[in-house]
């Protein structure tokens, strides 16, 4: 099966002219009048992405939003091997959400020493985001997913990478598109 780059870009809002630009910049996927190989295009944007390294990640924090996450997020679909969640909540810790095991987050640098992770997802309060950062760092973690509205200090992180989730950037951005842009 193949695709155009203007069906592509028909489907993302974008030109035809930016997809192929976009791609070539990784290699060349497609053949001009034939369009891409939509097997070989998803393997290679899966390989761009990382999607194929079979990530392992934690969760730390399994209140409302950590649930939501685990038992919604499409982690595996997505490269991401969720193996734990961690908690400080006598009703979570020692349950399973979505067949995910809920631990104290007291074990959290020994589960981690036994079973090494890549990514750790922060849904934690605030007061405690930079510590719970600190302590994925210091015991291997590569990436955090902050979801808590704290700016981590990247200094106190050497060689880990952040992505920060900004919910109130996010709904702003919302809030700008329906009031100025005309649909």
């Amino acid at each position: 099966m193949r695709i155009s780059s203007s069906a592509l870009a028909k489907s993302m809002g974008l030109t035809a002219s930016q997809i192929r630009q976009d791609l070539s910049c990784f290699g060349g996927f497609g053949q001009q009048g034939y369009g891409y190989n939509v097997q070989r295009l998803r393997s290679e944007v899966a390989e761009i992405l990382g999607m194929n390294r079979d990530h392992t990640l934690l969760l730390l924090g399994a209140g409302n939003l950590g649930r939501a996450l685990i038992e919604n997020f499409p982690f595996s679909a997505n490269g991401f091997r969720l193996v734990a969640a961690f908690d400080v909540s006598p009703s979570l810790v020692g349950t399973k959400l979505g067949g995910v095991p809920i631990l104290h987050m007291d074990a959290l640098e020994e589960f981690l020493r036994e079973n090494p992770a890549s990514v750790g997802v922060l849904t934690v309060p605030a007061r405690v985001a930079v510590e719970s950062a600190r302590r994925l760092c210091q015991s291997g973690v590569t990436g955090i997913w902050n979801f808590t509205n704290v700016e981590l200090p990247a200094q106190e992180l050497p060689g880990v990478r952040v992505e920060n989730v900004h919910f109130a950037d996010s709904l702003l951005t919302l809030s700008y598109m329906i009031s100025e842009e005309p649909v």
